[in-house]
């Protein structure tokens, strides 16, 4: 994947005694940093520029988030819901995906963000964990960020692994679409963080995930994650429907086992694209040779545009037929889909959201 190469590094001040700015400043020595007391102001300042969320990705800012870092996955209403809980550490991604929903709910604040009181993200959840020590937490921290796309620079993972690792009741998610884990091969993980990835065939990754890692580097950096002791999560999501994708969606599974060990996957899930009518908007001005945006999309009563049921169904099916031919015992979830989409692919629904908890944390 192409390197992050920021123009400008903006610190707040105060947040130069963080690890992740002397991380930063080894690793652009060449780069200004500008240093403020009214972070937002800059933040706000991308707003006039033609395509703010480009704008933003050229810059990085450094500074402390204010208000709670561990939040419930707000998930979908009524869809199946996981009941996954995340970290938002940073906001905005350095990749260029012409479906991310983030053009969206980022429109009006695209800044590139990370933020710099890790110490503060630790100590609450320490406090969350350690308060519910009878419940099981899932925790991502890819939601409105790429897990690993910036842990080069910043060395998030060196600090929160250690720590999630050493918890006994959470598995950590680092999900990406990059081959950002060379910070992770030293570490521990001892049985607590799955690294996953987004998957899709090299064409969809060609023409509409810019700036992310190729299918093989995806796979062979998941295969080193393999090896040093980690667990794998996949998600085919968004999957898209285009002329010949049976082929490629098949090929790309029949890979993804050739280079895995089945056994070492957590989970796997399955979504089809979904966009709202003003998310296709702007990817239709932000990428307007973007072509996945052809197939016809019904709106859904959660507010998102699908594909017809009945083609969603058959894609799913279809797939997950190509994924029980390599493993038969490899778990498989629907993410934001119907009870009744549920029934048709699998034959049966989680009754609630702890339910599928319940059911991935035990696979995990």
């Amino acid at each position: 994947m192409q390197k992050f190469h920021p123009q400008e590094i903006v610190v707040e001040v105060g947040s130069e005694q963080s690890i992740i700015f002397r991380n930063l400043k080894q690793a652009f020595p060449e780069i200004p940093f500008i240093f403020t007391d009214q972070p937002q102001t800059a933040a706000r300042s991308l707003a006039a520029s033609h395509d703010p969320l480009r704008e933003g990705k050229r810059k990085l800012l450094l500074m402390r988030h204010r208000g709670e870092f561990l939040k419930k996955c707000p998930g979908s209403d009524g869809q199946v819901c996981c009941n996954y809980f995340v970290i938002n550490f940073a906001s905005n991604c350095p990749m260029e995906c012409s479906y991310c929903y983030l053009q969206e709910y980022l429109a009006d604040n695209p800044a590139l963000k990370v933020f710099s009181n890790v110490d503060d993200l630790l100590s609450e959840a320490d406090e969350l964990l350690s308060r519910h020590r009878r419940f099981f937490f899932r925790i991502g921290t890819g939601e409105i960020t790429d897990s690993l796309a910036l842990d080069p620079y910043i060395g998030f993972c060196a600090e929160v692994v250690p720590f999630f690792a050493g918890q006994p009741n959470v598995l950590l998610e680092l999900k990406t679409k990059s081959d950002c884990v060379e910070g992770l091969l030293r570490l521990d993980p001892k049985e607590r963080v799955v690294v996953s990835w987004s998957m899709n065939p090299q064409k969809i990754i060609d023409e509409d995930e810019h700036l992310t890692a190729s299918l093989e580097e995806r796979l062979r950096a998941a295969r080193c994650c393999q090896d040093a002791g980690y667990k794998l999560g996949f998600h085919f999501d968004p999957m898209i429907e285009y002329p010949g994708w049976e082929r490629d969606y098949q090929a790309m599974v029949e890979r993804l086992f050739a280079v895995v060990d089945h056994r070492r996957i957590a989970w796997l899930s399955m979504g089809v694209l979904r966009n709202t009518p003003r998310l296709k908007r702007i990817m239709r001005e932000r990428f307007p040779s973007t072509r996945i945006l052809s197939g016809e999309q019904v709106l859904c009563p959660d507010g998102k545009m699908r594909y017809f049921q009945p083609l969603r169904v058959s894609m799913y099916r279809k797939v997950l037929r190509w994924i029980r031919a390599a493993s038969l015992t490899v778990f498989v979830y629907l993410c934001m889909e119907s009870k009744e989409v549920w029934e048709q692919v699998f034959g049966f629904a989680p009754s609630c959201e702890k339910e599928l908890g319940n059911r991935m944390i035990a696979q995990g």
